[in-house]
């Protein structure tokens, strides 16, 4: 029994509530929200394997736009400077004058314009080429009228110093004088190579050698000496 007199007469039972669920009890779990905190990068370790390099990309080949085009040739009548050469010049020259520039180089008329009328010559090494074998197939006649053109060069003085020179000079002279009157032309030597300090050796030691030679073997000799010497000759023109 309720005591209605601590209540103040007034009876204080009242019906009972009952206390109401949680409101999320009917409704789905929400999913939890994402954490804002930025994950963790991965530490590498020894036994982690590291990622493979990236490759380098292979150039793509050069279109036939892209490629760099090659040098025109120079004009005709042109050396590689642009300037005419001694060959350029050769092969424009008249018959006349070309024949003139060659019998410079060997005295043979017949040499002269044979290589004359084999012009234009593409190049030098083709000019030498029938240079050379123009002067093998030298007659006697011609191998005479080119000796005769020769003379005595003051070439193998040059350089020549020290003592004994002046003796040396007059030693070769001398041997000059006996080869002119033993074999009847000039004494011919070819000395492209030498330096001009070994001239007068090369020459006084070439002279007192040939001096001993028969006619008909210092002939041989003599068309082959002045067969390089046109060479050389001919080597400076066409330069």
């Amino acid at each position: 029994m309720i005591d209605r007199r601590r209540y103040g007469g007034v009876s204080s039972a009242r019906p009972s509530r009952s206390r109401r669920a949680p409101a999320c009890r009917n409704r789905a779990l929400r999913p939890p929200r994402p954490s804002a905190r930025r994950p963790e990068e991965p530490k590498l370790s020894s036994e982690t394997p590291a990622a493979a390099p990236t490759p380098l990309r292979t150039p793509r080949p050069a279109t036939p736009s892209q490629k760099s085009r090659p040098l025109p040739p120079p004009p005709p009548g042109t050396g590689a400077t642009g300037r005419p050469t001694g060959l350029d010049r050769l092969n424009a020259a008249s018959p006349e004058a070309a024949e003139a520039v060659l019998l410079d180089c060997c005295g043979s008329r017949r040499w002269a314009r044979r290589l004359a009328a084999h012009r234009p010559y593409p190049d030098p090494d083709a000019l030498l080429a029938a240079a050379d074998e123009a002067s093998y197939d030298l007659t006697p006649g011609d191998l005479d009228e080119a000796l005769a053109r020769e003379t005595v060069s003051p070439r193998p003085l040059v350089g020549a110093r020290g003592p004994g020179t002046l003796a040396a000079h007059t030693a070769l002279r001398a041997a000059h004088a006996e080869y002119e009157r033993q074999f009847r032309h000039a004494f011919v030597i070819c000395l492209d190579g030498y330096r001009d300090t070994e001239l007068l050796n090369v020459v006084l030691s070439g002279i007192h050698d040939r001096l001993g030679n028969e006619p008909e073997e210092e002939r041989a000799i003599a068309a082959d000496e002045l067969r390089r010497l046109a060479r050389g000759r001919l080597a400076r023109r066409a330069a």
